[in-house]
């Protein structure tokens, strides 16, 4: 069993995977306040989640109870105090308990992996398929754009992961593959939701 740990949080307005990056600028008092604790910290860790109802700015919202922890990168204190901050998503977590919010979120988590499977193979090879047709529909309506797929972990769980990152979507797709039970579950809705995606924006001509 997962043991539950102390993490600090950051509530969004939009789910994040594992595998995405996350460019975040800290402005309001609490998170300027958050940055500094950041970045005194060897490996500095956070955990975000999605707002389902209110706004990230001010408090006051209904936040989901499963989401990941990001890892820095990078991230930069401004003359103004705010921070630029750079991270990735890595792991799922659950949302145990929500603490004070005191000086900033603070919630009980503990990590969420997907149970193992070694079939995985198959279906990061099929989410690809879906996942380099998206890709060949833009460049058919926007030669412009070079998009490419990122070099995938050799870990499919995490491919799988991704392969959702990088295919742009919405947030209540993203918040629904994130709640999914197991990564084959995850790949094969994931690739419903790509082609899905790929007909809308075809639809829609990209102009």
């Amino acid at each position: 069993m997962t043991s539950s740990y102390d993490l600090p949080m950051f509530p969004l307005e939009s789910a994040i995977v594992p595998g995405q990056p996350i460019p975040l600028h800290l402005f309001e008092p609490r998170y300027r306040v958050l940055g500094r604790h950041l970045a005194q910290l060897d490996e500095p860790e956070f955990g975000i989640v999605g707002i389902a109802r209110g706004r990230e700015v001010g408090g006051d919202d209904v936040r989901s109870d499963v989401g990941v922890v990001a890892r820095v990168v990078r991230s930069e204190e401004q003359p103004d105090g705010r921070w630029a901050v750079l991270a990735t998503g890595t792991r799922r977590i659950r949302i145990d308990r929500w603490l004070d919010d005191d000086p900033y979120p603070k919630a009980l988590v503990s990590d969420w992996p997907d149970p193992l499977d070694p079939g995985l193979d198959k279906h990061v090879v099929a989410l690809r398929t879906v996942v380099d047709a998206l890709i060949a529909m833009v460049a058919s309506h926007r030669p412009d754009l070079e998009l490419a797929v990122p070099e995938l972990s050799d870990d499919p769980g995490q491919a799988i992961w991704q392969l959702i990152a990088f295919a742009g979507l919405g947030p209540l797709d993203l918040l629904q593959l994130l709640e999914m039970p197991d990564a084959a579950t995850r790949a094969t809705r994931a690739a419903e939701l790509i082609d899905e995606h790929r007909q809308t924006l075809d639809a829609l001509g990209l102009d």
